[in-house]
């Protein structure tokens, strides 16, 4: 008989040794190897949130456009009006990217548009936000190459457009990339499935994909810090087959509109285990499975590796009794797996079965997140660097000379955070299967026409990382804030977020302190622009133990900087109404739409150009914000301005230069007097968006704004050259030469 595990392998199933003995009291026994595996795989971070549950259900989750609350379901439902609904998420796989770029990306693509289809919604696009190490090293070369081709390669096969999405380069990312996958769907309302098991008898089938031994463990592999070690975890990393997933797509969306199921939820972290848990917690059921049915593709596998396998393109699906046969042909018309290998009872339990043996036998609610599963109240600690960064002032930086300036602009315009990433979009097909509308007319958020209607999806990721490891609560302030800027300026209304909260390991007090302090500033934001949480992912433990790095780097040692990005859903009701971010006529009027400050905090300037990594975030306020997002709004309704583009990473300068370049044209401005030059063109002061006007519409503009906020007229859209203050910076082809070259050359 074999014998009983202790706790020295719990231990190294990532279990704490309280956590331990509670499965014990729960089991009522010791539990054997295949038991303790499913417990260590559902309490761990990744599936049990059970170091973060207690901030993230501080988050608003309320809306009249809610269709499904955040943890609901497999991702977040939005009404979007016209008997319509949009189904979108945002998750991540950081840990297997970090490990194996090209899979580990692939599979993360994967599994958040399986998210999408499980709903009973036809992904139509898609977003991604991704940061890597410093571009001089080898691995954050091979990184980058691995992560951009995994993403292109599953995405253009699977035929769902990568519209857009954000890249930024930092040290603190150099061992642990981030990888966060955003997917959106369509779906009529009323007409999507659940993720719930109920109905004695009812059959328990697995669709897709054979069962391997690939992703074994991955959700804790996905809970733990990066070491050297964790190399001989590669079989954690999953394989994905997009041509297989594309018939998956159609087979779920046939067989959620044959009515013939109960339940259905994707195979992703966790595999089978968490799938017959989630499910059956979920309609108070419990279920008998027969692992020996489950197809499998490498022979001799253990009853913990079937379980907990997370291989790819994989479905559980509950069907109402009598209908097996009809579940089944759909599936074979597709050239799928479906194998029925077991069935729903009324005992709440799991009981797993392999060659006539039980080999497990485990309550379900006790493994979910909402039921037994341990939460934590987790000691926060403020780092002694937060008040190091408040020290600094603007005037221990030496004011740059009219030459300087233009060498500046120049750097800037070159810096990898800021510089083109065509060379990543352009292996992306941001046009198959749908009508992406921005492609061609560059916009601050992705716009994506809904077939059949003049409705658009507006869609952006958005996280200066750097502004939140400053201040975590003011910088994921500006984080929402960003994002739904970009959505208004594009001329969508915000209407909801998903989020990506990427830390380090949340046993440290620092990093949660700044976990604690995301979470306040993004409920604030969220609460100011009506835009509720509906979901989303928490991934923790990115960090790694060089000693080296953590010497080096400002923050909180080995972990990355505090990234919590936010995917903002908007809506675009009439696509007429749309606002792009290129100057369009020579002899147009520049202006900006709110306030110059002096500041250069946190900027790119101030970080990358002059080499100092300790300041706080940029000048910001909330209330302020949203009063410029109302004026833009009404701005773009009323057709006053031509162009619209907010003021982000490099400031103003880049912001002007962005605008001119996309048509080859150039600006002439005047900076105003009493701001230092450096903070006019290159501080990253918040709330601030650029326009251009027709000289015809001058007056109507100003008029318009005199009662509505602060704004400033600061030149003219011209022919060809970059000038301020009548100083020739550079020409617009040269801007573009310094701003399309800088990946190109560093992965030649």
């Amino acid at each position: 008989m074999e014998s009983l595990p202790t706790f020295e392998t719990a231990k190294k199933l990532g279990l704490l040794a309280e956590e331990f003995e509670k499965i014990k009291e729960i089991l009522g026994r010791s539990p054997n190897f295949t038991e303790l595996s499913i417990f260590s795989v559902m309490w761990s971070e990744h599936c049990s949130y059970k170091n973060s549950i207690v901030w993230l259900k501080k988050l608003p989750k309320e809306s009249p456009k809610m269709l499904a609350k955040a943890g609901e379901e497999n991702a977040g439902l939005i009404d979007i009006g016209d008997g319509l609904a949009c189904c979108f998420k945002i998750e991540s796989h950081n840990h297997p990217s970090a490990l194996e770029p090209y899979q580990g990306a692939a599979t993360g693509v994967g599994g958040i548009n399986r998210d999408i289809f499980t709903m009973g919604a036809r992904p139509i696009a898609q977003l991604n936000s991704l940061r890597f190490g410093n571009l001089d090293l080898e691995k954050t070369k091979w990184h980058l190459r691995g992560v951009v081709k995994g993403i292109g390669d599953y995405g253009n096969a699977f035929g769902v457009p990568t519209v857009g999405g954000e890249v930024y380069f930092d040290d603190c990312y150099n061992t642990n990339p981030l990888v966060n996958a955003f997917s959106a769907g369509i779906v009529k309302v009323g007409k999507t499935a659940s993720a719930i098991a109920y109905g004695v008898g009812n059959p328990v089938f697995i669709v897709g994909s054979a069962t391997g031994k690939d992703g074994i463990h991955g959700a804790t592999f996905a809970s733990e810090d990066i070491t050297e070690k964790s190399n001989e975890k590669l079989p954690a990393v999953q394989v994905g087959d997009p041509f297989q997933e594309k018939l998956l797509l159609e087979a779920t969306l046939e067989v959620i509109e044959s009515g013939h199921l109960i339940g259905i939820q994707d195979m992703g972290a966790a595999g089978i285990i968490c799938s017959t848990s989630e499910m059956s917690a979920k309609g108070k059921a419990g279920m008998i499975i027969d692992l020996d049915k489950v197809p499998m593709r490498q022979t001799n596998m253990k009853p913990f590796e079937i379980l907990l396998s997370e291989s790819q393109e994989r479905m559980l699906i509950v069907a109402k009794k009598g209908t097996e046969k009809k579940v089944q042909a759909i599936f074979d018309k597709w050239d799928l797996n479906c194998q029925q290998i077991g069935e729903v009872t009324d005992t709440q339990r799991l009981h797993f079965y392999m060659h006539g043996e039980l080999v497990a036998d485990v309550p379900a609610d006790d493994l979910v997140l909402g039921g037994g599963a341990p939460v934590y109240h987790r000691e926060y600690r403020e780092p002694a660097y937060f008040q190091e960064f408040k020290k600094f002032s603007i005037d221990q930086i030496a004011e740059p000379t009219e030459n300087e300036l233009v060498s500046i602009a120049k750097f800037l315009l070159a810096q990898p955070i800021i510089a083109s990433k065509a060379w990543i979009y352009e292996q992306y097909d941001s046009m198959v299967g749908t009508a992406n509308t921005s492609t061609n007319q560059p916009s601050d958020a992705a716009i994506v026409n809904v077939k059949g209607t003049r409705k658009n999806l507006v869609i952006t990721v958005d996280c200066n990382s750097r502004y939140v490891l400053a201040d975590p609560e003011i910088g994921t302030q500006i984080a929402v804030s960003e994002a739904a800027r970009n959505v208004v300026c594009s001329g969508g209304e915000a209407v909801a977020i998903t989020n990506n909260l990427n830390f380090g390991n949340p046993y440290n007090p620092e990093v949660y302190w700044q976990f604690v302090g995301a979470i306040m500033g993004m409920k604030k934001a969220c609460e100011k622009f009506g835009t509720p949480v509906t979901g989303g992912n928490v991934s923790f433990y990115n960090q790694n133990s060089n000693t080296t790095q953590a010497k080096t780097q400002v923050g909180v040692d080995n972990a990355i900087y505090p990234t919590p990005t936010i995917g903002m859903l908007g809506i675009l009701e009439d696509w007429a109404n749309k606002m792009t971010l290129d100057f369009k006529k020579e002899e147009d009027l520049i202006y900006q739409i709110g306030k110059f400050e002096n500041c250069i905090s946190s900027s790119e300037y101030l970080y990358a150009y002059k080499k100092v990594k300790k300041s706080p975030a940029p000048a910001f306020n909330l209330d302020y914000e949203h009063k410029v997002q109302e004026t833009i709004k009404e701005l773009i309704k009323l057709k006053i301005i031509e162009s619209a583009h907010d003021c982000s990473e490099g400031g103003l300068f880049v912001t002007l230069a962005e605008s001119a370049m996309h048509r080859g044209l150039g600006f002439d401005i005047q900076t105003v007097s009493g701001f230092r030059k450096d903070a006019f063109l290159f501080g990253e002061a918040q709330s601030r968006v650029v326009v251009s006007v027709k000289p015809d519409q001058k007056i109507a503009f100003e008029n318009f704004l005199n009662s509505k906020t602060d704004f400033c007229y600061l030149g003219k859209v011209s022919k060809n050259d970059f000038v301020v203050d009548g100083k020739l910076f550079l020409n617009s082809q040269e801007a573009k030469t310094l701003y399309q070259n800088t990946l190109p050359k560093a992965l030649d």
